[in-house]
C-alpha cells in the first residue's frame, strides 16, 4: 500500500490497494503474480506499471531474504527497491509502532515554513526534526501535517487568516497569503 500511495491521492490507493489484496494477501502470492495482473489491479494509481514491478520485486525479496515478513528496521527496509525514507519510516511507525518520522512534501513544506527547520530536502528535514521535535510527537506529524498541508497550509496562497497558530509561524518562503 505504501509504494501504491507514491504521488498517487489517498481514495485512489485505498481502492487499489484493497483489489490487490483480495488477489494476493501473501509475500509468496504477490511473487507469484504477473507484473500485468498487479498493474491491472493498482490501475489508475500513478505510474502503475513502475509500481507493479516494485512491488513485486518487494514481495520476491520479503519472501527470499526475509522469511516472508516484513523488516522492521528503517536500514532493512532502505535495502529494498524503490522504498525511500519516507516509505521506510511509514513502514516503522504504523506497521511496528516504533519511533520514526515519515517526512513528506507537506511535512518538509509547514516545517520549514515555521522556521522549525531550515532544511532544503525531506531526507535533511527528517534529520533535523529528529534533532528538535520531542519523540513523542515523532510518529503522528506526518498525520497532523498532511491534512493540515492539503487544508489550510497550502503549497501556494496558504489560508493564513484562518490558521490558529499564524502568530506563530514565519511564513517562510509565502508570497501570497489568503
Amino acid at each position: 500500500m505504501c509504494i501504491i500511495s507514491l504521488r498517487t491521492q489517498d481514495n485512489v490507493t485505498r481502492a487499489a490497494s484493497i483489489k490487490l489484496f483480495k488477489l494476493a494477501d501473501t509475500p509468496e502470492a504477490m511473487a507469484a503474480m504477473s507484473a500485468a495482473k498487479i498493474e491491472k489491479a493498482i490501475y489508475p494509481a500513478g505510474f502503475y506499471r513502475n509500481k507493479a514491478k516494485v512491488i513485486k520485486d518487494i514481495a520476491r525479496e520479503f519472501v527470499e531474504k526475509h522469511s516472508s515478513v516484513v523488516p522492521d528496521e528503517i536500514d532493512e527496509l532502505l535495502k529494498l527497491r524503490g522504498v525511500g525514507r519516507k516509505t521506510a519510516n511509514l513502514v516503522v511507525t504504523l506497521g511496528f509502532g516504533k519511533p520514526g518520522i515519515c517526512v513528506d512534501t507537506h511535512v518538509h513544506r509547514i516545517s520549514n515554513r515555521w522556521g522549525f527547520v531550515k532544511t532544503k530536502t525531506p531526507e535533511e528535514t527528517e534529520f533535523a526534526l529528529r534533532e528538535s521535535l520531542p519523540k513523542r510527537h515523532w510518529i503522528e506529524i506526518n498525520d497532523l501535517l498532511v491534512a493540515y498541508g492539503q487544508n489550510l497550509c497550502t503549497p501556494a496562497s496558504p489560508f493564513c487568516s484562518l490558521c490558529k497558530i499564524a502568530a506563530y509561524c514565519n511564513r517562510v518562503g509565502v508570497e501570497r497569503s489568503r
